[in-house]
């Protein structure tokens, strides 16, 4: 059962990153300031992506799904609650993306609390964290593994996800799965699986498709990871700033 193990250690440390969060009200703000910032930024660098006819809807279900500011703990309690569900009932290739989308969500969250827990130390006037701050957090805590290891797992997704597309009846039984796990309350989880599916689906549609959207998205998230290590400081708040549409 090493699916379901997987996916419920996951969700186990990102429910113990909740609560020590939730016990420290500066850093579960600093930490929802941390996620607005990442969205908002996502949203910057891929406005071309987003308002492209071809690209836009897999451009949406990034931001909505890998890069939001969403609080998953719904999906979070699904995915613990059918672990040994997902393993048994569903195809390999299903268990691999829901594996890799409960580790990711699992990095992500250390990653956001690590920085979070650094940024009460900066001013705390905006909504979210400003260029400036983030930066400073992001280089404070550093782990440019994990950063570069976060990358491989959502682009793991993507390909996982144009694969399943090609697997002939997945999607007639995510079309059979709907009453079920909506009866279930697994709405959450089944809205992410057939969101996806059709997303990928439709851009492999369109020769290419897949792969040159994921090519973009590793092309300017590596750029990114290394620019956020290597840069100039002011250089790279400058360029934030002209990313979120922000003056200086």
């Amino acid at each position: 059962m090493e699916t379901a193990r997987r996916i419920r250690a996951a969700v186990d440390s990102v429910s113990l990153l909740r609560q020590t969060s939730a016990a420290s009200p500066g850093i579960a703000s600093s930490i929802g300031r941390i996620k607005r910032f990442q969205s908002r930024r996502f949203s910057g660098t891929y406005a071309d992506l987003l308002g492209s006819s071809r690209f836009g809807p897999a451009a949406l279900f990034f931001l909505e799904e890998l890069y939001s500011d969403s609080d998953f703990a719904q999906r979070d309690a699904q995915f613990a609650r059918i672990a040994g569900a997902i393993e048994k009932f569903f195809p390999k290739q299903v268990a691999q993306t829901a594996v890799a989308l409960a580790e990711l969500h699992a990095l992500t969250e250390e990653l956001d609390h690590a920085m979070g827990a650094v940024l009460p130390s900066f001013d705390t006037d905006r909504a979210d964290a400003s260029p400036a701050q983030y930066l400073a957090a992001w280089r404070q805590v550093n782990r440019r593994a994990d950063r570069e290891a976060q990358l491989r797992v959502v682009l793991g997704i993507g390909h996982e996800l144009a694969r399943l597309t090609r697997t002939p009846g997945i999607r007639l039984l995510l079309k059979m799965m709907r009453a079920p796990a909506n009866a279930a309350n697994l709405g959450a989880l089944q809205n992410f699986l057939e969101a996806g599916f059709d997303t990928f689906a439709a851009l492999a549609r369109r020769g290419g498709g897949v792969d040159e959207f994921l090519a973009i998205i590793e092309e300017r998230e590596t750029d990114l990871i290394a620019a956020m290590f290597d840069a100039e400081f002011v250089a790279l708040e400058t360029k934030l700033h002209s990313t979120l549409g922000l003056a200086r």
